[in-house]
């Protein structure tokens, strides 16, 4: 068993498509193949079972696919903890972010990073609140960045930066101009809203239940999955929402949003670590980055 296959076989497993998982890796498929025959063969049981056209996860297959993918997890940690010993001169960063984070405020701390240390290579995954900080307790993501509270005693949080949400509608939506607003008027409109567990959703609730108002009363008429679904559905009269003033500025320059007098929180954007892990060079110096930004 060598880590290539393991690592042809964590390819095929995520994604349960050969010809995939080989050009993920760069590969011939008839190498991923052998890779995949010559791991099934010293195991001495199938970790694929071939349906038609498709194939999935044996019982067996998904026994090692954790276990797959913690060796491997280990051994980006041993080469990251060479790489400090060259002075961030090699090495990867793997970065996991909640929508708001990773499409309005991270790029650019990633930009300052790429600039002062061009050898170390970056990559992002998106996920909501609770996706995000699933992947960094289990050490997919060696920072993870969220916008809502995590309640989780693996991870360590730090707080970077802070945003304003904003409750806004459609330029045309018979709200759109008042002077103020009563919050026991917040059930009477149609509501559309990111799903739960992300944190923008959190922070709805908690700011709507602290006006006096019961989440569970509210008209929600769409839930959707990103920032800017949300965005648009509004911009095209389906509801309310309350988001992001980084997600809302654009709406709001071109006239087709308009902001309401009803003040929402600021919210903490934090960074996550694993707690019980050693924080990595590259990780204190992408830390630092944002500090002095």
């Amino acid at each position: 068993m060598t880590l290539d296959q393991l690592r042809v076989f964590v390819a095929v497993a995520e994604r349960l498509h050969v010809t995939q998982a080989a050009l993920a890796l760069n590969i011939s498929q008839s190498a991923a193949s052998a890779a995949i025959q010559a791991l099934e063969s010293r195991a001495g049981v199938a970790l694929f079972d071939r349906v038609g056209r498709h194939i999935e996860l044996t019982a067996a297959g998904e026994v090692l696919l954790p276990e797959a993918r913690a060796v491997l997890r280990r051994l980006a940690q041993a080469e990251q903890a060479l790489s400090e010993l060259e002075g961030l001169q090699r090495g990867h960063l793997s970065l996991w972010a909640s929508q708001t984070v990773a499409s309005y405020w991270l790029p650019p701390v990633m930009h300052r990073f790429r600039l002062a240390y061009p050898k170390v290579t970056l990559s992002l995954a998106i996920g909501n609140t609770a996706q995000v900080a699933q992947a960094t307790a289990d050490g997919d993501a060696d920072l993870g960045f969220v916008e809502g509270a995590v309640e989780d005693k693996l991870l360590a949080s730090v707080p970077v930066a802070t945003d304003q949400l904003v409750l806004v509608v459609a330029a045309a939506h018979p709200w759109a101009g008042r002077p103020s607003l009563d919050p026991a008027a917040l059930p009477e409109v149609d509501w559309v809203l990111r799903e739960r567990g992300s944190g923008t959703r959190q922070m709805f609730e908690a700011a709507v239940l602290a006006y006096g108002v019961e989440p569970a009363l509210l008209r929600i008429v769409m839930e959707l999955p990103s920032n800017e679904a949300v965005a648009a559905a509004v911009e095209a009269g389906a509801g309310a929402t309350v988001i992001s003033r980084l997600v809302a500025a654009a709406g709001l320059a071109r006239g087709t949003l308009a902001a309401l007098p009803l003040r929402f929180p600021e919210r903490r954007f934090s960074a996550l670590h694993h707690g019980d892990r050693r924080r990595s060079a590259a990780e204190a110096a992408f830390l630092a980055i944002i500090r002095a930004w």
